[in-house]
């Protein structure tokens, strides 16, 4: 223990306090400590080259850390209206965004007129003195939740500590000749020989994972709503893999079997042409282990510092030598292991019983330093990597003035980090808080690992991106405009009422885009199936009949987006589900099975085919005598779908006007009666949170009279 244990770096605080002058007096001591130790850390460095040269190719250098946070208080300030002035425009331009190692062979060689450090200093002055004076003086209305203005302060200094630690990162790799030691970031000096790791049990149990939008303390966009499962019995390893458990995996030629890392990981392998973890440092022919200041003979006792491919290519190694089933944790494993081990948020008042929020060391430390129930460092030491892609909750919905905190890491190459380490600090202390990184990266983390015969199985990590998939998206299951009713649902209403009491049994959508008719049918028919001629729109459909929901981004101006969630529970559909199925098809040349139906809808499909006459000569064939054909089309016959002389209608004949109806009834008639006046049904389709189309389809219902 030492003296930092007396003066404990303050928590992320409790918010729903009704006393305004404490709230006041709490965030504007959080929000100094926060502030003061995160210039203490650049106190590290011992020239001015140290601020200028990156510490890797892939991210800026240090002066844009030293301006980047405080220029993060100024913006989201400004955005929530606690300010109405900017302290220096070109400041709070230039350290705005930082560069995200997305890829690891995506350089950024951008050149920035870097300012002095003296004035970036100069400038940090200067915000924290607007900051203090916004937490004295702004209007305060209490509890500070989601929706209050002053939740961008709170934002503002989280987003701080995670610079805090993500900065001690880059300091570590930064050439020793740019650091010095520091008294208040004393590493641990306990080291010594590695415990033997062995396996225990963790029983089958439920996970409960996420927080409600109640919690008293500041989260972040993807730690709300909530996720609840079933997790199968395992096996997890008591210590986190230490320095002497992972030499054998270095010794064993790791490095250089391809076999036990993954495509990913391998490529990136190569890449860098590495043989042992990025802090491992070969020196006087034995290794040692490079701290945040100082590099010390290798402390075997210690956890390993790895990436993600470097953890799971262990594991695979590590199960072809036992013959088990090792793998990393996933994120809902690693929730059963907290409750399992009874563990607890870090306390207010007193050390945190793991090494973490800085409460011991500016280092990691024994992997059999802090026990937490039979294991150890289920919290604190590093970060542990798990199997899980990062993933909205259901009911995800990002802040107004952050929306791009968690969306761009929901792409499936993002895995979750748990735990904290050693410089973890408020929010990311906490059991909810919820970190991803490029499987690549590098921070203070490591792994256990666990056995188990169930897969990793990751929930749905995809926002659909595609432009017109997510437009038919939201014109099927999102929200009404301008007051006009969802048109596949107004079709599925009309054909219902069309049907009568004739038979239920099958109905077909041609055209089905991406399936929401699909679904509304199955209301009324015992089964009903989808074709469209687009891959991407069936597997749309496709999804929301296996998970029941479907998440996709829509644009709103510009490279500005809105996330959305959709799901069938919230339109009434989730029970007909197991009704539907999708299949991909040509509408003018179908499958001879797809045959047998007592309805078939083809909406908006006409004008789109590139010979309606033969779908139109033949879909009687496809319907049972009496059965129902819905057909639905604004008539917007184009050239780049439908050659001209294919056309329905639209054009003259015999000088006069021949209308798509008039070809309807003429290429029908032999088979079927018009059963009802043509009807015009609207329906609205977003392009923009500006733009819309409003159209006017027509619909005639045919009854198969032969």
């Amino acid at each position: 223990m030492n003296a930092l244990e007396s003066t404990l770096f303050l928590r992320t605080p409790l918010l729903d306090g009704q006393d305004t002058d404490a709230m006041r007096s709490t965030l504007r001591d959080y929000f100094h400590a926060t502030f003061s130790r995160y210039e203490q850390l650049f106190e590290v460095l011992t020239c001015d080259e140290a601020y200028y040269r990156k510490p890797i190719s892939l991210r800026h250098p240090l002066i844009f850390y030293l301006g980047h946070t405080a220029t993060f208080f100024v913006n989201k300030l400004l955005l929530a209206g606690l300010i109405t002035e900017r302290i220096d425009p070109r400041f709070e331009s230039m350290f705005a965004v930082g560069v995200d190692e997305m890829s690891w062979d995506d350089l950024d060689d951008a050149n920035y007129d870097w300012p002095q450090v003296s004035e970036v200093r100069a400038y940090r002055n200067a915000v924290r003195k607007a900051v203090d004076r916004v937490i004295h003086d702004a209007p305060l209305a209490l509890p500070v939740d989601w929706d209050n203005p002053w939740w961008a302060i709170i934002m503002s200094i989280e987003h701080e500590r995670i610079h805090l630690e993500t900065s001690s990162v880059l300091i570590r790799q930064s050439p020793l000749e740019f650091v010095r030691r520091h008294p208040a970031w004393e590493p641990c000096r306990e080291a010594g020989e590695a415990p033997r790791n062995a396996l225990q049990d963790v029983p089958a149990g439920l996970a409960r994972l996420g927080k409600p939008r109640s919690d008293p303390r500041y989260g972040w966009d993807n730690e709300y709503a909530t996720r609840e499962v079933a997790v199968a019995a395992f096996r997890a390893s008591r210590f986190v893999v230490s320095n002497a458990e992972y030499l054998a995996f270095v010794e064993d030629g790791g490095y250089t079997t391809d076999a036990w890392w993954e495509e990913e990981g391998l490529g990136w392998r190569n890449f860098r042409d590495i043989g042992h973890p990025e802090f491992w440092v070969r020196r006087d022919g034995g290794w040692h282990l490079r701290l945040m200041l100082e590099e010390v003979p290798m402390p075997w006792n210690w956890p390993v510092e790895t990436n993600c491919h470097e953890a799971r290519a262990f594991c695979n190694w590590k199960a072809a030598c036992t013959g088990q089933t090792v793998r990393l944790p996933t994120e809902d494993e690693w929730y059963r292991l907290y409750d399992e081990a009874g563990v607890r948020e870090v306390p207010a008042d007193g050390p945190a019983r793991a090494n973490l929020h800085l409460d011991h060391w500016a280092s990691s430390c024994p992997v059999d330093r802090f026990p937490h129930g039979d294991f150890f460092d289920v919290v604190g030491n590093v970060w542990q990597w798990t199997e899980t892609p990062i993933y909205p909750f259901d009911g995800f919905d990002v802040h107004g003035i952050y929306d791009d905190f968690s969306t761009p890491t929901f792409d499936g190459r993002h895995n979750l980090i748990k735990g904290g380490a050693w410089i973890s600090c408020g929010n990311e202390s906490t059991r909810a808080s919820r970190y991803a990184f490029r499987r690549h990266f590098f921070q203070h983390a490591g792994f256990r690992y666990v056995v188990s015969d169930a897969p990793a199985e990751a929930p749905n990590v995809y926002y659909e991106s595609d432009r017109q998939l997510s437009e038919y998206a939201e014109f099927h299951y999102g929200d009404e405009y301008f007051g006009v009713a969802s048109f596949p649902k107004a079709l599925a209403g009309i054909a219902i009422d069309a049907m009568g009491d004739r038979p239920a049994r099958r109905a077909l959508d041609l055209g089905c885009a991406t399936g929401r008719s699909t679904f509304e049918l199955a209301r009324h028919f015992d089964h009903v199936t989808g074709v469209d001629f687009s891959a991407r729109f069936i597997n749309a459909g496709v999804h929301m009949a296996e998970r029941g929901e479907l998440r996709y981004t829509l644009v709103d101006e510009g490279e500005l987006v809105s996330y959305k969630t959709r799901r069938l529970a919230d339109l009434g559909l989730d029970d007909v589900r197991g009704k539907v199925d999708f299949l991909q098809g040509d509408a003018c040349n179908l499958k001879p099975v797809l045959s047998g139906y007592d309805f078939i809808l083809a909406a908006n499909l006409i004008d789109r085919l590139y010979d309606p006459a033969a779908f139109l000569g033949s879909v009687h064939e496809r319907l049972n005598p009496g059965g129902v054909l819905m057909i639905t089309s604004p008539y917007t016959w184009l050239e780049e779908h439908t050659r001209r002389k294919d056309w329905l209608g639209g054009f003259k004949k015999d000088g006069e006007s021949w209308t798509t109806l008039d070809g309807l009834k003429a290429l029908l008639g032999k088979h079927f009666r018009l059963m009802r006046p043509a009807q015009d049904v609207p329906f609205v389709i977003r392009e923009t949170r500006r733009k819309h189309q409003h159209t006017l389809a027509e619909a005639t219902l045919w009854e198969r009279i032969d």
